[in-house]
Formats: structure tokens, C-alpha cells, sequence
């Protein structure tokens, strides 16, 4: 059985990938996350990758912008964008059903 420090950990790492993720594609930032559980297992999450921005952080150098990630970039961005847009339709549409569901429940009672 696990600890209860086992499944907070579980819990708490995957939100803060999660977040890491997050402000990676919405923000454009650059993040490196490093986590060591209680026993000692490594956790990692990276844009571009843990390696690229921990060197970068050692080094204060700047990340080359050249014609490559400049690409990866803009393709990421518009695919963000487009995730985003159709995030936002399905949130309006499930807020439309929430709206008919709560019409029809004082109707049902």
C-alpha cells in the first residue's frame, strides 16, 4: 500500500509537469524541472529539453535563433493557437448543455 507521502507526491508532481507544460506552450518560456522523490527517484520535464536550459542557465547564453527552431517555433505556435481556439469552443458548448441541463432540472423535480 502506499504512503501517504506516496500519493502526494504522485498528486503534486504531475501538476507541476503539468504547469511546466502549461507555461511552456501558452507563455513561449523555456523550463526546466528536475524532481527527486523520496526514494530517490529523478523526475524531469524540459523545453527544449532539461540538458539545453540547464547549460543555458550555467552559461547565461542566450539560445541560438536560427531558421530551424524559428520554424519549430511558428508550427508551435500555431498549433497552440488552434488547440487554444478549440479549447475555448468546447468550453462554450459545455457550458450551453450545463445551462439546458439546469433548465430541465426544476422541470424533473
Amino acid at each position: 500500500m502506499k504512503s501517504n507521502l506516496q500519493v502526494t507526491f504522485l498528486k503534486l508532481h504531475s501538476g507541476l509537469f503539468k504547469i511546466a507544460s502549461e507555461l511552456c506552450t501558452l507563455c513561449g518560456a523555456y523550463v526546466a524541472l528536475i524532481i527527486f522523490s523520496h526514494g530517490e527517484k529523478v523526475f524531469s520535464f524540459g523545453h527544449i529539453n532539461v540538458e539545453t536550459i540547464i547549460n543555458r542557465y550555467l552559461s547565461q547564453i542566450p539560445l541560438q535563433n536560427n531558421g530551424i527552431l524559428q520554424f519549430i517555433e511558428a508550427y508551435r505556435n500555431a498549433k497552440v493557437r488552434k488547440l487554444n481556439a478549440l479549447l475555448t469552443r468546447m468550453n462554450d458548448a459545455l457550458d450551453i448543455e450545463k445551462n439546458r441541463c439546469n433548465e430541465f432540472e426544476p422541470a424533473a423535480k
